[in-house]
């Protein structure tokens, strides 16, 4: 069923304010591209008093928020149809200098991660005035007057006070339509039909709390606190004892205080959570019984245990009793919400004692690993940064032994990266960039490469799930096709879009998908890296790498091919393409060979090792729970609803005080390897801490941000150097052949002394090096202000061996 929505088009006479009709949402689209409405929201606007404006708005369309049927489209009270209830609201700011803040804030409350209005705002529009309208969903068991009171106690500051319009509470409540360019945001949620599992939840909800099942009380009316005062904040419950006889210990506990380990405090507060937050005044009784009617199930029904364990909200001992006694009357049955906290809790501490362990194991492997490829370190900073990973890359991680973090992370990058394909960013050096990225996770045989196709294909799913209809179409065009008639004109190719492709894609189909991609980002991921290498001819092998280098930069490179032949694909595109592969460490130096180390293709590429398991015992993987999956479905989306220009002054700066100091380091070593690989690594830490950026959902980047930024970088480069480094060492010529790597306290430089001559610098360098290559060096510190000449034959150094070299 489309999205439908109650709506007065105000075209005639007997479209009266009484009058509203049912209408599929499309219409209220082309309403709002009318010329009339457009014109007469300028009037208005015109208008110079407000009695002027007050007419004219009288002759606006309008919408209903709440319902989208009214019986013999007559709008009012007695004529709603409650199952046609949207479970939704419009906040209504009438205060200009309100305006503005209210605007900021409900952008901030719907990227506020773990924030209660997350993801709740619908739709967002000014009013002919300029007012503003904002439509929310419904939290779970709030009514309409308890929901607006709510969200405008959220938008609010200690500066700016919104208080609810109590007008808006209304169940036939109408508003002005407005034109087309007066929206600011609509969600795609906005007037959906929600589940039919939803609904039955939500009417239950209502109807626990004596409600009917749209949240109105007997006169027809929504149930409303009427509280306007600062709501506290939310604590946990005391739950406190209640003794068999008066005489009792406070302490004495008569039964089980857990179920299968899991604590009936921690099973309380998770059902809180998920029925819509801790009971509030008024509505302690029925939300008590119905907390008692489901935990009945996990205490053989017995009152006294449910007496013991149930929190009580102020009431007295014997208010409690008769609650608990009505629950258990009812009729027996188990509780499915019940049992899925219950297993959702288990799950959650085995994961947790699976962390701790593997966190002990993670840092006694740091401590004895002495290789110098940066693996142990980036391990190390991602454990202490996991708490602090968004949404999303949190729970990729879950399950994963602390040595595969950051070959599990490496693997999603490209993928997050283009889920966020709409957005542009401006890097360092000024120019714009996409979020082009690829990567490699590469490993001995056996070595549990599989835990990053695990992640990836949760991450993969909506893609997968909008590919398959497309593909679906696509092959019913094909069989048509096929099956026409000689004389018959062939159906138009449907030209659908699909995002996933085969690593082994051939450059004709790539061609096509780009074509058809309409802008957006296509994915590979492919199982094994040798398989890729097979499957293209040394032609085919060099076509691709030379696309592969394009798609780094998406922003302003194209690709295409032009044949004769109809049958097949010509045409000249943006190429838009990220991929993720797995591969042992043979079939990277089969891939990577000197030509494609040194043209370019190595430094675009994020490389990630998994840790050697030579004589190791079996690696132990926790489970992902279902709210796991759910947060980095949640992620996805977040990535897909960004779109523009992403402002990242914070993160441009860090990225920038990065690779000058990686620049100086390499310069005091002349080494050259270091130098081409600290560009590219740079601007993929920064890519990767744009993407942490977005999952946040923060205005601004968050120090987390900036050091997952640098420490990608690090991890990035060190990776590079350790795979590629060698090959790219050996083509190079002239002074890059003589270059030797160094650590930062044993370098060329500090090892000459406070004045020397070109004779002591190339005492320290390979005899084979040319003396014109000596004179280079030289001037290079010159020219950064590293030494000063004396005479004709003697330097002088500027700088003290310690010294921490700075541009």
């Amino acid at each position: 069923m489309g999205r439908l929505i109650a709506l007065n088009h105000r075209r005639n006479k007997e479209q009266n304010r009484a009058f509203i009709m049912e209408c599929p949402l499309p219409d209220y689209d082309a309403l709002t591209r009318e010329e009339r409405l457009v014109n007469l929201a300028k009037r208005i606007s015109d208008a110079t008093n407000d009695e002027e404006q007050r007419r004219l708005k009288g002759y606006l369309p309008f919408r209903c928020p709440h319902y989208t049927k009214f019986k013999e489209n007559y709008r009012d009270r007695e004529h709603i149809d409650p199952e046609s209830f949207t479970w939704q609201t419009c906040v209504d700011i009438d205060d200009p200098a309100l305006v503005e803040h209210a605007n900021m804030m409900s952008e901030k409350l719907d990227v506020q991660i773990g924030g209660e209005w997350q993801g709740m705002m619908l739709h967002k529009d000014y009013s002919a005035r300029r007012k503003l309208h904002i439509d929310i969903r419904l939290p779970m068991g709030m009514t309409v007057p308890e929901a607006q009171r709510a969200y405008c106690k959220a938008l609010s500051t200690d500066s700016m006070t919104i208080v609810a319009d109590t007008s808006c509470f209304t169940p036939e409540r109408f508003i002005y339509i407005t034109p087309a360019d007066y929206e600011i945001y609509r969600a795609d949620g906005w007037y959906e039909q929600l589940s039919e599992e939803e609904i039955a939840m939500r009417r239950k909800a209502y109807t626990d709390r004596g409600l009917s099942i749209d949240g109105r009380t007997e006169d027809g009316s929504y149930f409303d606190p009427g509280d306007d005062t600062p709501t506290p904040s939310p604590v946990a419950p005391t739950i406190i004892p209640l003794a068999p006889a008066e005489n009792a210990v406070v302490n004495e506990r008569k039964y089980p205080q857990d179920f299968k380990g899991v604590t009936y405090t921690d099973i309380i507060r998770e059902y809180w959570r998920r029925t819509g937050g801790e009971p509030s005044e008024g509505e302690r009784n029925k939300r008590l019984h119905q907390l008692a009617a489901n935990l009945r199930a996990i205490t053989d029904n017995n009152e006294e245990w449910l007496l013991e364990v149930m929190p009580r909200y102020g009431l007295s001992a014997q208010e409690m009793r008769g609650i608990i006694h009505s629950a258990c009357k009812e009729p027996t049955k188990g509780s499915r919400l019940i049992d899925q906290i219950v297993e959702s809790e288990e799950l959650r501490m085995k994961n947790e004692e699976f962390l701790a362990e593997q966190a002990s194991k993670g840092r006694a492997a740091t401590a004895i690993d002495e290789s110098d490829d940066g693996s142990a370190e980036a391990n190390s900073k991602l454990y202490t940064l996991r708490s602090k990973l968004p949404i999303g890359l949190k729970e990729s991680l879950v399950g994963v032994p602390v040595a595969m973090h950051m070959p599990v992370l490496c693997s999603l990058m490209p993928l997050a990266a283009a889920y966020a394909d709409q957005v542009e960013v401006r890097y360092c050096d000024g120019e714009m960039q996409k979020l082009g990225m690829m990567s490699i996770i590469y490993g001995e045989q056996a070595s549990g490469k599989s835990v990053c196709k695990h992640a990836v294909n949760i991450w993969k799913r909506q893609l997968d799930d909008e590919d398959a209809l497309a593909r679906k179409r696509e092959d019913e065009w094909k069989e048509r096709k096929k099956s026409r008639k000689a004389n018959e004109k062939a159906p138009e190719d449907p030209k659908v879009l699909i995002r996933v492709v085969p690593v082994t894609v051939s450059c004709s189909t790539l061609l096509k998908r780009l074509k058809n991609a309409n802008g957006h980002t296509l994915f590979s991921f492919g199982e094994e890296l040798d398989t890729l290498r097979k499957t293209n001819g040394a032609g085919s092998w060099s076509s691709k790498y030379d696309i592969y280098r394009l798609a780094f930069d998406p922003i302003d490179s194209e690709w295409g091919q032009d044949y004769n032949s109809d049958q097949a694909e010509s045409g000249v595109v943006k190429v838009a393409y990220n991929w993720s592969m797995l591969g042992t460490s043979g079939a990277v130096r089969k891939c990577f060979k000197s030509d494609n180390v040194e043209n370019g293709l190595s430094s675009r590429i994020l490389l990630a090792e998994m840790p050697d398991t030579s004589f190791a015992k079996m690696p132990r993987y926790g489970r992902r729970t279902m709210d796991d999956e759910s947060k980095i479905q949640e992620a996805v989306t977040r990535l897909r609803s960004y779109s523009g220009y992403v402002d990242t002054p914070r993160l441009r700066k860090a990225i920038d005080q990065w690779v000058e100091e990686q620049r100086v380091v390499a310069l005091k070593d002349i080494d050259h390897v270091k130098d081409t690989y600290r560009r590219r690594a740079a601007v993929i830490g920064f890519r990767c801490g744009v993407i942490f950026h977005l999952l946040t959902g923060r205005v601004k980047e968050s120090n987390a941000c900036l050091e997952f930024a640098t420490m990608m970088a690090d991890y990035c480069l060190n990776q590079q150097i350790k795979v590629f480094g060698a090959s790219l060492q050996n083509q190079y010529v002239d002074a890059q052949q003589e270059c030797q790597r160094y650590g930062a306290n044993n370098s060329i430089f500090d090892q000459l002394p406070p004045t020397f001559t070109a004779d002591d610098l190339a005492a320290l360098k390979p005899g084979n090096v040319p003396r014109n290559s000596i004179i280079k060096i030289i001037s290079r510190w010159n020219r950064d202000g590293w030494v000063v000449k004396v005479d004709t034959k003697r330097w002088s150094k500027t700088k003290s061996d310690n010294d921490k070299m700075t541009s």
